[in-house]
């Protein structure tokens, strides 16, 4: 029964990190797409939900995010939305929705509205599919501004992850943070302060924003000279003792805590790959 449970709350782990940290990387997308702003011009709305507890009836039984698609923005959502939205892919279990977005599955969802409003599932797949591309790679794009956008990506979803595991009570990153005085732990590429992020830990509690922490200096920066060098140690592409030698990679704060914060890193890569 232990093994059981135990198996079930890593999903739950992986579930709630797609829900809320990855699946709201849509925002950011779109933000430094504007190619893909035009196609989002109407109001619409769309989710991403999956059945909980054997699909018990209403949203009490169901666990997702919701898009507010207006004017080429996206606002996501926590939760499922009140009212039916435009679109919804509806996912039959929480594995289902984790094996769809770790690629290791090719069933499709329930979409829900897709005939009443086929070009809209038609920009949602696309969408979707752009952050699945991205995310995916496993080499550092050529092309600089999709170097730019997936060190991002990657910043916004490593401090959002591992904020999760936080607030749900994983026993690492909760034992990492229940004794912590007031820390701050940030991400930043040199000359790029839009390529930043942040976690706040204390007694327990956290916070992860996006962008520089700006009220004091941080406890402890992983800070990269370069958008291609930061995303060399976040896609295990390169030696981290090597960059830090090179200056491509400094650790502003003790070594250890690089360590540990490192450790949290690759805890929250485990439960999306």
């Amino acid at each position: 029964m232990a093994e059981h449970i135990n198996k079930e709350l890593e999903q739950r782990y992986s579930n709630t990190i797609f829900l809320n940290a990855v699946l709201p990387l849509l925002k950011t997308i779109l933000e430094d797409t504007p190619s893909l702003q035009k196609k989002w011009q109407k109001r619409c709305i769309c989710q991403v939900s999956c059945l909980l507890n054997n699909g018990l009836a209403g949203n009490e039984g169901k666990a997702g995010i919701h898009f507010i698609f207006e004017n080429g923005t996206c606002t996501p959502v926590k939760g499922c939305c009140e009212q039916n939205p435009d679109l919804d892919l509806e996912f039959h279990s929480v594995e289902h929705l984790n094996l769809f977005f770790k690629s290791k599955t090719s069933k499709l969802p329930l979409l829900k509205g897709a005939l009443k409003h086929p070009l809209l599932l038609v920009n949602f797949l696309s969408l979707l599919m752009k952050m699945g591309k991205l995310l995916g790679m496993t080499q550092a794009p050529k092309n600089e501004a999709d170097q730019k956008l997936l060190v991002k990506c990657m910043f916004y979803l490593l401090s959002r992850g591992i904020n999760i595991l936080n607030k749900m009570g994983h026993p690492e990153v909760r034992n990492w943070t229940e004794n912590s005085p007031d820390r701050v732990y940030a991400w930043a590429v040199e000359g790029h302060p839009d390529l930043s992020a942040h976690l706040r830990i204390k007694k327990g509690l956290s916070m992860a924003r996006r962008g520089p922490y700006t009220k004091s200096m941080p406890f402890f920066t992983m800070k990269f000279d370069s958008p291609l060098s930061a995303l060399g140690i976040l896609q295990g592409t390169a030696d981290m003792i090597r960059f830090t030698i090179e200056g491509k990679l400094t650790m502003v704060g003790g070594p250890e805590y690089g360590a540990m914060l490192g450790d949290r890193m690759m805890l929250v890569g485990s439960y999306v790959k």
